[in-house]
């Protein structure tokens, strides 16, 4: 019975959906984090008769046939890459991006990873750094000597040095943008690797054509919105027991079928 196989492949793909569901839920009060959402698509078809075939001597056509479906399969897990809420902390290394584009990183392997968390610290020699001590690029270094830090909408770094009234810039941060961001292959961490789906990234100063603005003193929020996230996953649960109630009757007609004697 091929409703036995097909109702499998039903609760394999709500179990796929409650997994990516119960993910946006469990990362609500991540910073920046992006919302994901399963795909399907559906599996071949068994041409019992195929539609279009010539039925008969005077050239009638058959004008729908028989083709029975056999199941689903993910298609994809997409990330929504939607604006998050900005949320107001006061933290002067506390940056948003109002817009688009990512904050660069680099790596300890001396490759370039992109973040929209932008909860930034100093490490002991006065870098920008990720929580993870991961300098943020270009490099933006403060003298030790530092009592205020400015970042302006365009992203220039000031630094109010001790015994001076007039700050100095000291760097100038810059953002990247990719022409398909859902394509970036997620590392964790809140970091995001390019990818050949993704394209190559695109540099520039915040402010400028086709940039987001920087943020300062705010974090960026979550995407995830909570009502839809539990309404879907009521749904998927409730996909999930009708695929295996098909598994329940499938196998109580066969066994049906082994009591004819």
């Amino acid at each position: 019975m091929r409703s036995l196989n097909i109702a499998a492949t039903g609760m394999l793909a709500q179990q796929l959906n409650v997994d990516v569901i119960s993910n946006n839920i469990a990362n609500i009060n991540t910073t920046a984090f992006k919302g994901q959402r399963a795909e399907f698509q559906d599996l071949l078809y068994q041409n019992d008769r195929q539609q279009g075939t010539v039925s008969s001597e005077n050239g009638t056509v058959v004008p729908t046939g028989v083709q029975v479906g056999l199941g689903v399969k993910a298609a994809a897990v997409y990330r929504m890459t939607a604006q998050g809420t900005l949320l107001s902390t006061g933290n002067t290394l506390d940056l948003a991006i109002q817009g688009r584009g990512y904050f660069q990183v680099l790596m300890p392997d001396g490759s370039t990873s992109y973040t929209r968390a932008g909860s930034f610290q100093l490490s002991p020699t006065g870098e920008m750094v990720t929580a993870d001590g991961y300098v943020v690029q270009p490099g933006v270094t403060l003298p030790s000597n530092t009592t205020a830090i400015t970042v302006n909408a365009n992203g220039q770094v000031l630094a109010t040095i001790a015994g001076q009234t007039t700050p100095q810039t000291v760097g100038q941060l810059q953002l990247a943008f990719f022409p398909n961001e859902a394509g970036l292959d997620a590392l964790g961490n809140n970091l995001f690797q390019q990818t050949q789906a993704s394209g190559a990234p695109v540099t520039g100063n915040p402010g400028t054509t086709s940039f987001g603005t920087i943020q300062q003193g705010f974090l960026e929020q979550s995407n995830v919105n909570v009502v839809s996230e539990i309404t879907n996953l009521i749904t998927a649960q409730r996909a999930y027991e009708m695929n295996s109630k098909v598994i329940q009757t499938s196998d109580q007609m066969l066994q049906s079928l082994n009591q004819i004697q």
